[in-house]
This record gives structure tokens, sequence and C-alpha cells, in this order.
């Protein structure tokens, strides 16, 4: 038996399947000024493995890729079309506590979105001075 239980080991096959990458969309900003720029990094990311859609809005400078891609790979496709690309640093303004807050203002930003800073954000030791007052009593308040 030991001699059949050492052929075996060869027999066996292994999976060497991997696992596919999450679904997700990644959002990169990217400066398009003509119908050429557009399907230029329209044809470059969906010829890619794995993406199910692509959306260009070129007012907004912003590429929409979701599918099962790497987002670093998709970042460095859209650069080989020679154009300077970023991830989209934008969140939309009604998110954000402190819109004007330093940094967060960009005037370059499309209209409602704002930069994602951590000072657009309230702090955790900032209290609320509402529930200080008591409804119940007006007069008393707990700071007394």
């Amino acid at each position: 038996m030991g001699a059949l239980d050492y052929l075996s080991n060869f027999c066996i096959l292994t999976p060497t399947r991997t696992k596919h990458k999450p679904m997700q969309t990644v959002e990169i900003k990217v400066k398009l000024d003509c119908d050429g720029c557009e399907r230029r990094v329209r044809n470059a990311v969906s010829s890619m493995k794995g993406v199910k859609s692509v959306e260009v809005m070129r007012k907004q400078h912003r590429v929409r890729v979701s599918g099962y891609v790497d987002a670093q790979k998709v970042l460095k496709r859209v650069k080989s079309t020679g154009k300077r690309a970023e991830f989209w640093p934008y969140i939309p303004q009604h998110l954000v506590h402190y819109p004007y807050a330093l940094g967060a203002y960009d005037k370059r930003a499309p209209s409602g979105f704002v930069r994602n800073v951590v000072q657009a954000f309230p702090s955790a030791h900032e209290q609320n001075y509402a529930s200080i007052f008591s409804d119940d009593n007006v007069h008393a308040c707990s700071i007394m």
C-alpha cells in the first residue's frame, strides 16, 4: 500500500482557481476635453477583464467603472491613455457638516461636491448643546 499511496499523490488534482475580485465601483477624475479623449478612455477601460459598465461624465471630468476589477489597475489603464488621472476626491456637499472648512472647499470641484477632508466632519469632542437643556423644566439645565 505504501507505493500506491505515494503514486496517488501525483494523480490528485488541486484546484488552481483563484478567488474572484469583489464587485466594486471605481470613480476616477480625468480631464476630458473632446469626444476623442472620451472615446480613448472608454475604450481603454472597457477592454479590461471584469469590467461590466463604463460611465463617462465629461462635464464633471469623471469616469465611473463598475465590475470585478482592481482599482489600481483601472487607474493605471486610464493613465496609459496619456491623461492625468486620480481617484475621485470629492463627496456630495450634503454629507459634510462644514463644507467651507479649510481644504474642503475646492473651486475646481463640480457643483454640489467638496473635497473629502477630516476637518469637514465634526470632532468627537464637540457636544450637542441642545441636549444640555431640559424641555420639561426650562429653568433648569444639566450644567448646574
